[in-house]
């Protein structure tokens, strides 16, 4: 059975005949998203237009500031060409009065990487770059860029971007996907964690709310991280939000402008009707992908975690991720933590989390979706291929390499050899066994009917 290779190169994937392909629905896209855009704008949910609210916040001042928050590059969040949601904003907040030097860029990096010149380049519109308009992105590790804001209710300490912070008129752009912990990305995720220091994310991301059970994809009502992160959001204060919805080829769905919770709610909901993936059974055997997401073994987590609701217990998961970033697997803070649990164990290891004697770990809380996969299945059952990866992190990553069952350089043959071994391990046909593809990688969710 051919299916298209998920990372967009020109091969195709080969899996078992007897597979089973979950995907998404076709959902329609819009026929032209520049007008949306620009409509949404204009007649957004619970809030003013954001020329209104522009012309406000810039009357009366000559040095009025604007910030317009991004995702970074881990989101294949539309930044340029005809979808582009950025410079509609950016010539929206000129036509309002604000000059290109009162407005900066931040990107929302949380506690990823900053991102270099080429990567801004390549993701931004290039015309925000002839205009002059600043780029910067977030640190959470300097504190001089950083002003508390208080305590929320749960006691998260607030610290958040101080040029974000002073600006006069804030505002958010973003993706609204699916997401492991949050339920869905975008809307409040921008400022918390987008902005925030790293001191903020000892309870945001601590294992108490990572561990919760509503801490999961599609599920906002209840779920302590989402409400922790609106919290911080609205202590900051969110002018308006730009969110949109893509489709399986991250053609744009739907365009969600407005006030920070009915913008976003509005999005959640679209995205919920289109993304949950009813399988037949639980499976022998799920095979999924990486996506855009996957750029490290870091991100990777989320599409481990998206294929719990195809995997039985004790199954076998095969993953394969096209870890294109500069640091393959992660920082040194994740490469410890995984390094833990793959010691330690799911259980111990989330035991070791609540100690008071252990310092937080930065990314912790992704190692501990880790643990979620292996509490369904033994560590032993996961394959992974991530080519980019090197050889010698196999000591720390939890699982099989698949290139140590195949020497070549095809998906395919990485795959055949994977489902090789687990016959061999088994005493079971491929035949025999109930094999799951999920096509959408990390952004379907799939459940069983």
């Amino acid at each position: 059975m051919l299916v298209s290779d998920p990372f967009g190169r020109s091969g195709m994937l080969d899996l078992p005949d007897n597979t089973f392909i979950a995907h998404m629905e076709k959902e329609e896209t819009l026929r032209d998203p520049e007008s949306a855009i620009k409509d949404s704008l204009l007649h957004p949910a619970a809030s003013e237009s954001l020329l209104s609210i522009a012309r406000r916040k810039k009357e009366g001042k000559d040095a009025a500031t604007a910030v317009v928050v991004v995702s970074d590059n881990t989101r294949p969040v539309p930044y340029r060409g005809q979808s582009g949601i950025l410079m509609p904003v950016i010539d929206t907040l000129m036509e309002a009065g604000f000059r290109p030097d009162e407005i900066t860029v931040l990107v929302a990096t949380g506690m990823h990487r900053p991102m270099g010149d080429d990567e801004l380049l390549s993701m931004l519109d290039p015309r925000l770059f002839s205009l002059g308009i600043r780029v910067v992105n977030h640190d959470p590790d300097d504190g001089n860029r950083l002003t508390y804001l208080g305590k929320t209710g749960r006691g998260t300490a607030v610290y958040v971007d101080s040029l974000y912070v002073s600006a006069d008129l804030k505002i958010l752009t973003g993706l609204v996907e699916s997401h492991f912990m949050a339920g869905a990305s975008g809307g409040r995720k921008s400022v918390c964690p987008g902005l925030i220091g790293k001191e903020s994310t000892y309870i945001f991301h601590g294992p108490e709310l990572m561990d919760d059970p509503s801490s999961r994809d599609l599920v906002t009502e209840g779920n302590p991280v989402h409400e922790e992160s609106l919290e911080v959001a609205r202590m900051a204060g969110v002018d308006f939000i730009v969110n949109v919805t893509l489709d399986r080829y991250f053609a744009v769905t739907g365009v969600f402008s407005g006030a920070l919770r009915e913008a976003h709610e509005k999005a959640v909901e679209k995205l919920s009707e289109h993304v949950r993936i009813p399988v037949p059974y639980q499976a022998d055997i799920v095979i999924t992908h990486g996506g855009y997401v996957g750029i490290n073994h870091y991100q990777s987590a989320k599409c481990g975690v998206a294929a719990l609701g195809a995997l039985r217990q004790d199954g076998f998961l095969l993953m394969l991720s096209d870890c294109t970033d500069s640091n393959p697997v992660g920082s040194a803070e994740y490469r410890t933590a995984l390094a833990l649990l793959r010691l330690l164990g799911p259980e111990r290891f989330s035991k070791l989390l609540r100690s008071p004697d252990l310092v937080f770990l930065p990314e912790q809380w992704q190692v501990q979706q880790w643990a979620k996969v292996f509490r369904r299945i033994p560590m032993d059952h996961f394959y992974y291929h991530m080519p980019q990866v090197p050889e010698y992190e196999d000591d720390i990553i939890p699982g099989n390499d698949m290139r140590k069952l195949f020497a070549g350089s095809s998906p395919s043959a990485f795959l055949d050899a994977a489902i090789a071994d687990i016959e061999r391990r088994t005493g079971r046909k491929r035949e025999e066994m109930r094999i799951i593809y999920l096509e959408d990688g990390p952004y379907g969710i799939p459940y069983e009917k």
